[in-house]
């Protein structure tokens, strides 16, 4: 019943997709992209309750004084600006990084058929015990340092992965721990990159 799974996301976007006209428009966005200064206390209004917002409403404003000159670029402009490198380089590893961590691997570990429904359900349980993780340690070590640890301990399990998918013929219980690595490996990723 895996069809009925993979719909279950398409069902809460759906449900997502009826409910976003009641919504009102981000603050932000109004004030800053619609100039709508109306739209923007009564958005506040809307979302936070009745209140004094001229505090948040001044920030916005000032927000807008400091990206009045500033010009909105399309793609080629941004790839052609040279002080947006670093952003994109660092974007690219990340997206790379995805791509191709590996997770393939629980193909190649040889495992039984039966399971691998039980290494899916790990997986999935692997990536909220990551965001979960994450979102309790960012304030505490900051971005940059769960980046390189991150990135690091990646590293560290992908040598232990490869060496174990190598000698999982040999010795049958290294593909469980492949499969514990590929576990850790999304772990890692979670509070890292």
């Amino acid at each position: 019943m895996w069809h009925m799974l993979l719909s279950f996301s398409g069902l809460v976007a759906l449900i997502q997709l009826l409910f976003l006209p009641f919504f009102p428009e981000s603050p932000p966005y109004l004030l800053l992209q619609k100039e709508d200064k109306a739209g923007c206390l009564e958005a506040m209004k809307q979302l936070w309750g009745e209140g004094n917002y001229h505090t948040e409403f001044d920030d916005l404003m000032k927000e807008k004084a400091i990206t009045k000159g500033t010009k909105i670029m399309n793609v080629l402009e941004v790839l052609r600006e040279r002080s947006v490198y670093p952003q994109l380089c660092t974007m690219l590893l990340l997206l790379l990084s995805l791509q191709l961590c590996g997770l393939s691997a629980v193909e190649t570990a040889n495992l039984q058929e039966s399971i691998i429904p039980y290494v899916s359900l790990g997986v999935s349980i692997s990536e909220l015990i990551s965001i979960m993780f994450c979102s309790s340690i960012i304030d505490r070590f900051g971005r940059r340092t769960l980046l390189c640890g991150g990135y690091l301990l990646m590293a560290l399990i992908l040598v232990l992965l490869e060496t174990s998918l190598l000698l999982s013929d040999q010795f049958l219980w290294l593909r469980y721990c492949s499969v514990i690595l590929i576990f850790l490996f999304i772990i890692a990723y979670g509070i890292g990159p």
